[in-house]
């Protein structure tokens, strides 16, 4: 085929000319038809490595004039015989025009014009106008992939990716081909061609891992085989198209259509590199979906674009950043912080939009006006005038439809099939027929049934209504606080209202707002009046299931005890099915809209039943409920990664498939206590079907011990339709009541400690059957109080504490946290509780310097091979209880019956009760009940700081500080030596060989070899080499100023090699000095020992120091950074999925 000229500098580099004349020359690639050899498979691979076009097009031919160095190639081919036709035109065509010319520059400009014109004809005349969006590099590769694969013109590529292909243990280099219905892989690589070709409705599952094996591959599983591909340049991009491709070829499976592109796409307003105008459209179906599920729309809403902007919230009086959505019927906004702010602009409600005045604390405002009398106010937006323009447009379109009227020219409802008729009028209610089956005067059409039934009954002040009267009134604060209706604000205090539950005069309304069915039910008014009035009467096979379930819906309820509660049941389920005859009507969905009924009308069922069927629940309610099979198939999965010892006995038994499946189709309402199933339908309406899968896992984990004991599957089927109260109840009100037990002994927001419990917890299951040291049974205890209930052991305090803990200790940070879980873990039984684990977290965070310090101070003491601390008090009753038993053994060999008439004297009861009840009181600890330090445990501590400060920006001044406290407490231990000679000289002489042998080391260490260097320089030499090196010192003049400092350092620069100590350091254990030389190598000092308020006063001495412990630390950004984290983990959507700018459509 003609191409346009390109420019050729080496026209014989890997290619063989076979025919020339003056102006032009027909070129074969080599390794290309008979005798490649060796270089005919180098140039085979190289093109196949590089993508080459030669691949496809093994021959061209170039223009060359004269004696120039610079060919154009103007043609190429896949074959013989279309290059020789080429090759024939332009002898019989051009070679006697251009001998003519005498310039060779303008025969060159001769032939390129003449080029271009035979290609612009071409495209004129031959090709589809919708080809031409797809750049010429893809077209080529779309030729490459037909040719190679034997696929038909009517195959659309997608996208293709270089990647390797692990064939057996060799991977294989080469493309993958991502079509419409085909994966397909090729490779040659020095004469081994590899051609792999998957269709998408083979494959059974897909996954992205990182092993040692297969780094950062991709697993595709067949039906018969696995694949694995890897080396990919954008693993996260080729993943996540071949997961859609697999999905569309899933659901036209399902659905039995064929796959069509949207030719309503707009062009792009710049041309795309290697981006066919079918991965555009894909890539505008997931963000629309995603754009779509994440505000609950309808399916015809389409993303026009969206901008990164602030939004004013008058609530928190703050400006929240976040993205505004801008669609064809909706002005939407998502906080980046989830949970913190979400909003909803129907175009319908908006009355004014202008554009207030800049400044520089408000840059490019932007204030819509509600009919609600609701003003939002947007800044920060890049391009306001443009996205001014973009909602002016789309409000021009917005109809302002009259309240209870629809015409026949009005299209139906966003979500109806294709297939369905129109609606149809709505008449008047003096044209109404006499023979109407629903009328807008009927109870069930003003009030839910429950309403209905409960008019009557006189009110009883109870528990029960007490609690709603609360609910009713929170919430009222809540709509004067966030606004009411569909524009409302929803943040995390709309999310924690729902949780506690909605009050049942709220449900109804509350129910359509989050939902979504709202906006449906208000841009589509008289719909359901209408679609009644066609359904009613006739007979199919849904209407025949309906009426034989109709009298099953909730029987034991009074609301369906009677024709009026059947009546409208059987309306609403008679309307849907005829609306929407793909799914007709599947059993639960009459128990599902009962519940509906008793909290809203008629047409407000209708049009939850609408978002639930086709929005919030797709597939899940047809003949097939293929929805609810796959989730049941993504709860298997999440009962695998979390319950693995539960998953692997229910898999045995074959039960969890066959008892979740009524879970799902009926949201639990089937088999749960009502209060608590409506409570739950409450969160489902708020949150989505996640919900349904945590009260699953909830219940599973509740009912774990039982399952575990069960030996058949009708006994396992019994315990789980046994649902009770209690489980859902305490589920949801075990984090509440664990925070409030412990809200007033620690410094953390309640918010802060429902973070935290959920993130303990979360690491308490993973611990209960991933741990090692303990069974599930001796991490979990039923019996005790929330508080204490769910421990953790080292290992996962360990990770918790890393995430979490204000002082980064580098390498040391494992260090410390397991002395910290020592020292937490009261009862040493290697398992910590919740409330343990936030008295650690709260005295590093809110406590005070001496707070912080007192918990530094006690860590060493827990180090694993010394035991733990003695008090003074512990001391004490061992001297005693020492003395005690020589004076007993005195006596008993002088007087033995003396000794025997007092073991026969009755003991003092009050004198023990007395004791005990000391015990039980709590005792306050202060300073002075800390005990004495020893060496060992100060080099520890001191190890221990110089690694929490080896992040921090004032470093050096920290450096400073600690070793000037370090040198001064180490005087300071040394002068108390001189108070307990006589101690030490008892034992020196109870052991004069040991002096003796340790004399010539004590020689020794006042002389060059020992230099000076004491048990601390070296643990702190050490704990300094884990730290970035120290910047040098400024000046001269600067270590003189540091000499008052500098003069007490404990170690010298040459052992910790840091340029901030002065060289007039007065270094510890040097010859002039004689107080190491009572130091013994490196044996600790038995007889050195320090206290805590030696401690203290030294480190109130150094500001640097103050400052540090005395700053604030703000935790909620380490929760943030754990969740997201997790979030990681589980493999969500990267920040790459919502790359799209405003005017990309």
């Amino acid at each position: 085929m003609w191409i346009t000229p390109e420019e050729v500098l080496l026209a014989n580099a890997l290619w063989v000319s076979e025919r020339a004349n003056p102006f032009f020359i027909l070129q074969r690639r080599k390794g290309h038809g008979r005798g490649g050899g060796i270089t005919g498979l180098l140039v085979g691979t190289l093109d196949v490595v590089l993508d080459s076009s030669a691949r496809v097009a093994p021959y061209r031919i170039l223009h060359q004039t004269g004696e120039s160095q610079i060919f154009w190639n103007i043609a190429c081919g896949s074959s013989r015989k279309e290059i020789t036709e080429h090759w024939e035109w332009l002898e019989t065509n051009l070679l006697q025009t251009l001998s003519i010319f005498d310039n060779d520059d303008d025969i060159t400009t001769f032939v390129k014009g003449k080029i271009q014109g035979i290609i612009a004809e071409e495209n004129k005349s031959g090709k589809p106008q919708e080809e031409d969006e797809d750049p010429g590099k893809f077209r080529e590769a779309e030729l490459k992939m037909r040719k190679l694969f034997g696929m038909p013109e009517e195959e659309k590529l997608v996208n293709y990716y270089p990647c390797s292909y692990w064939k057996g243990r060799v991977p294989r280099q080469g493309w993958i081909y991502l079509s419409v219905n085909h994966l397909c892989f090729y490779s040659f690589l020095l004469g081994k061609e590899v051609s792999l070709v998957v269709q998408w409705t083979d494959v059974t599952q897909l996954d992205k891992n990182a092993t040692l094996v297969f780094p950062e591959s991709i697993r595709v599983s067949t039906r018969d085989t696995e694949h694995f591909f890897s080396m990919f340049l954008n693993i996260n991009e080729t993943f996540k198209l071949m997961e859609q491709l697999a999905n569309i070829a899933m659901r036209q499976l399902l659905d039995n259509e064929s796959f069509s592109a949207d030719r309503s796409l707009p062009k792009p307003c710049k041309t795309l590199k290697n981006v066919s105008a079918l991965k555009r459209d894909l890539d505008a179906r997931a963000k629309n979906e995603r754009y779509r599920a994440l505000f609950r729309l309808t399916q015809d809403e389409r993303l026009d674009g969206h901008t990164d902007c602030t939004l004013w919230t008058p609530f928190a009086k703050m400006h929240v950043v976040g993205q505004m959505f801008v669609s064809n019927n909706y002005i939407c906004f998502a906080s980046r912080e989830e949970d913190l702010c979400q909003l909803i602009i129907p175009l319908r409600e908006v009355t004014i939009v202008e554009k207030a005045d800049s400044s520089s604390v408000l840059p490019s405002p932007l204030s819509i006006s509600t009919k609600n009398k609701m003003t939002f106010l947007f800044a920060n937006l890049k391009d306001r005038d443009f996205l001014v323009q973009r909602i002016s447009d789309f409000l021009q379109r917005t109809p302002d439809r009259p309240c209870g009227l629809i015409t026949q020219s009005e299209n139906p409802s966003p979500s109806t099939p294709p297939s369905l008729p129109p609606s149809p009028p709505v008449l008047g209610l003096g044209e109404m027929p006499q023979n109407q089956h629903y009328s807008p005067n009927l109870p069930t059409a003003k009030k839910g049934l429950l309403q209905i039934y409960q008019q009557d009954v006189p009110e009883e002040l109870g528990p029960k209504v007490t609690r709603e009267k609360m609910k009713e009134e929170s919430w009222n604060i809540h709509f004067f606080e966030f606004g009411r209706g569909v524009c409302m604000y929803r943040t995390s205090k709309s999310r924690e209202l729902v949780l506690n539950g909605i009050p049942e005069s709220l449900r109804g309304e509350l129910w359509l707002l989050f939902s979504g069915a709202q906006n449906e039910m208000a841009t589509h008014p008289g719909y359901y009046g209408s679609l009644v009035e066609q359904a009613m009467g006739k007979c199919t096979l849904a209407t025949e299931e309906i009426e034989r379930d109709l009298h099953r819906s909730m029987p034991e309820h009074h609301a369906f005890q009677n024709e009026m509660g059947i009546a409208a049941l059987r309306r609403v389920l008679t309307a849907y099915a005829y609306r929407n005859p793909s799914i007709g009507y599947c059993q639960a969905m009459n128990i599902v809209t009962s519940v509906l009924l008793l909290y809203c009308t008629e047409e407000e069922a209708f049009w939850l039943l609408v978002a639930l069927c086709e929005r919030m629940l797709p597939d899940y309610y047809n003949t097939r409920v293929v929805g609810a099979l796959v989730d049941q198939g993504v709860f298997e999965e999440l009962t695998r990664e979390c319950l693995p010892l539960l998953y692997e006995h229910m898999q045995d038994l074959g039960v969890i498939s066959t008892i979740s499946l009524s879970w799902f189709l009926t949201l639990f309402l089937s088999v749960m206590p009502f209060d608590s199933a409506v409570l739950l339908v409450d969160c489902f309406f708020y949150e989505g079907i996640k919900v349904i899968f945590q009260v699953a896992l909830a219940v599973l984990h509740a009912n774990m011990d039982q399952l575990l004991s069960c030996s058949d599957e009708g006994e396992a089927m019994t315990i789980l339709g046994r649902l009770s109260h209690k489980t859902l109840m305490d589920q949801i009100s075990a984090k509440r009541s664990v925070v409030r037990a412990i809200m007033t002994e620690s410094a953390f927001s309640i918010e802060e400690l429902e973070e935290l419990y959920v993130l303990f917890k979360a690491k308490h299951i993973m611990s209960c059957y991933w741990g090692a040291s303990s069974t599930a049974a001796e991490r979990h205890d039923p019996s005790l109080p929330y508080l204490e209930q769910y421990r953790i052991d080292s290992g996962q305090f360990t990770q918790l504490f890393s995430a979490l803990a204000p002082w980064s200790c580098g390498l040391h940070t494992n260090t410390l946290s397991s002395r910290l879980f020592r020292l937490l873990d009261q009862n040493k039984d290697s398992l910590i509780n919740f409330k343990e684990f936030v008295t650690g977290l709260s005295g590093m965070y809110h406590g005070d310097m001496t707070e912080k310090l007192k918990l530094l101070y006690k860590l060493p003491a827990e180090l694993q091979s010394d035991p733990p601390f003695l008090s003074h008090l512990d001391f004490l009753a061992q001297e005693v209880t020492s003395g005690e038993e020589l004076k007993e053994a005195g006596d008993a060999s002088a007087a033995g019956d003396t000794d025997e008439r007092k073991e026969e004297k009755p003991k003092d009861y009050k004198y023990y009760l007395r004791m005990w009840a000391k015990e039980k009181e709590p005792k306050k600890e202060s300073i002075k009940d800390l005990p004495r330090m020893n060496q060992e445990q100060f080099i520890e501590m001191c190890k221990t700081l110089y690694n929490m400060f080896s992040e921090d920006p004032m470093e050096q001044e920290l450096y400073h500080g600690i070793a000037t406290v370090a040198s001064l407490l180490l005087r300071i231990g040394e002068v108390g030596k001189k108070f307990t000679n006589n101690g030490s000289q008892k034992t020196e002489v109870q052991l004069p060989s040991a002096v003796d042998a340790l004399q010539p080391e004590r020689e020794d260490s006042s002389g060059e070899g020992g230099s000076g260097q004491s048990l601390v320089s070296k643990a702190l030499a050490e704990a300094q080499l884990e730290t970035p090196p120290a910047t040098a010192a400024g000046s001269d003049e600067e270590a003189k100023d540091d000499t008052s400092v500098s003069s007490y350092s404990v170690v010298s620069a040459g052992s910790l090699q840091c340029e901030d100590i002065a060289d007039d350091t007065v270094l510890i254990g040097c010859a002039s000095g004689d107080v190491v030389d009572r130091r013994r190598g490196s044996v600790p000092d038995a007889d050195w020992s320090i206290t805590f308020e030696q401690v203290l006063a030294s480190f109130l001495t150094e500001t640097s120091l103050v400052d540090y412990f005395e700053k604030k630390h703000d935790i909620q950004s380490k929760i943030t950074a754990c969740k997201s984290l997790r979030a990681v983990e589980r493999q969500t959507s990267t920040s790459s999925d919502h790359d799209f700018s405003l005017n990309t459509h």
